[in-house]
C-alpha cells in the first residue's frame, strides 16, 4: 500500500463514517479485565470474550489486555492501557480483497497480518506516522520517546509529513517523534525490550483471558507427538545474528500456523555490522 493511499483511506473512512456501515468485522478471542469497548453511536460496556468487533469501534484497556480476530484471519494483541479504533475494514473473502485501517493513539498492540496484510491492504495509524504492513506481524509501541514501529517479519511502510521509510529487516524498529519529523533510522530492538514487550502483550499470572477455569489447564509432559515435539519448553536464544535469525524464523512459522496463509521465505542472515 503506497503512503498516500494510507492517508486516503484515513480521511475517506472520517467523511463516509455513517451508523450504517457497523457491521461485525472481528470477535474479541481473549479478554483480561479491565478491557472496555464503544460501538459507533453506542456505550462504553465492558468487553467479553466473544464480543463482536463492530466497524468503527473503540477499543480501550486499562489494566487488562485483549485479543481481536478479524474475518480476514488477522489479529490485533491490545496492551494495557490502550486506545484504538478500528477505522475501517473491508473484505471480501471470495476474492481475498479489501482493506483494513484501525488507530491507536494509546499504548501498544501487535498485529498479525491475515489476508489482507498479504495484498499490503492493511494499515495502522498514530499520531506520528501511518504504518503499511505487508505480509508481516509488527508490534507498535507509543510512549514518551515517542512511536516505536517493530518489524517482526514482513515489509513495513512508514509514512508521514515529513518523508517515508521502509523497514524490512526483523528484529529491527525505527523511531518517529511526530508528523513533522523524519521516521529515524532502524535500530536492532535489544532483548531487553522484546522480553518487555512479551510481557506487556501477554495474560498475566492468574488471569485467564476471559475463559474461566484456564489458568487451572494442567499442560502434559514435555513428548514427542508425531514427529514434532509437544508441550516442550523452547530452546533460549542470545541477541546474535544467528539468534534473531532463529527468532524471526520462529515468529514466521507462528504467522503461517495462526493465519492458514503461506508467508515468503524467511529473510537471508545478515552479518554483523550491515
Amino acid at each position: 500500500m503506497t503512503p498516500c493511499r494510507i492517508v486516503l483511506m484515513l480521511l475517506a473512512g472520517a467523511l463516509f463514517a455513517s451508523p450504517a456501515l457497523a457491521q461485525q468485522v472481528g470477535t474479541a478471542t481473549a479478554v483480561n479485565p479491565l478491557s472496555e469497548s464503544t460501538p459507533p453511536g453506542g456505550a462504553t460496556a465492558p468487553l467479553a470474550v466473544g464480543a463482536r468487533i463492530l466497524h468503527k469501534e473503540r477499543i480501550h484497556t486499562t489494566t487488562g489486555t485483549a485479543q481481536l480476530a478479524f474475518l480476514d484471519k488477522s489479529t490485533l494483541s491490545i496492551a494495557p492501557n490502550t486506545n484504538i479504533v478500528i477505522n475501517d475494514f473491508i473484505y471480501d473473502p471470495n476474492s481475498g480483497k479489501g482493506h483494513m485501517l484501525a488507530s491507536l493513539t494509546q499504548g501498544a498492540l501487535r498485529f498479525v497480518g491475515g489476508a489482507l496484510s498479504h495484498e499490503g491492504e492493511a494499515s495502522i495509524m498514530t499520531p506520528a506516522a501511518a504504518v503499511g504492513i505487508r505480509g508481516g506481524t509488527v508490534t507498535i509501541v507509543i510512549d514518551r520517546t515517542g512511536v516505536h514501529v517493530i518489524d517482526q517479519f514482513g515489509i513495513v511502510t512508514i509514512h508521514n509529513a515529513a518523508g517515508t521509510r521502509i523497514l524490512n529487516r526483523p528484529g529491527f524498529e525505527v523511531t518517529i517523534l511526530s508528523w513533522t519529523t523524519p521516521p529515524g533510522q532502524p535500530e536492532r530492538v535489544t532483548l531487553a525490550e522484546i522480553d518487555r514487550l512479551l510481557a506487556l502483550l501477554t495474560s498475566k499470572p492468574g488471569q485467564n483471558g476471559g475463559v474461566p477455569g484456564l489458568h487451572t489447564v494442567t499442560i502434559g509432559a514435555c513428548g514427542i507427538l508425531g514427529t514434532q515435539s509437544h508441550n516442550c519448553p523452547d530452546t533460549p536464544w542470545l541477541p546474535t545474528d544467528t539468534g534473531f535469525n532463529d527468532a524471526g524464523q520462529l515468529i514466521t512459522q507462528g504467522t503461517q500456523f495462526g493465519t492458514g496463509t503461506t508467508a515468503p521465505a524467511p529473510p537471508p542472515r545478515y552479518s554483523p555490522g550491515r
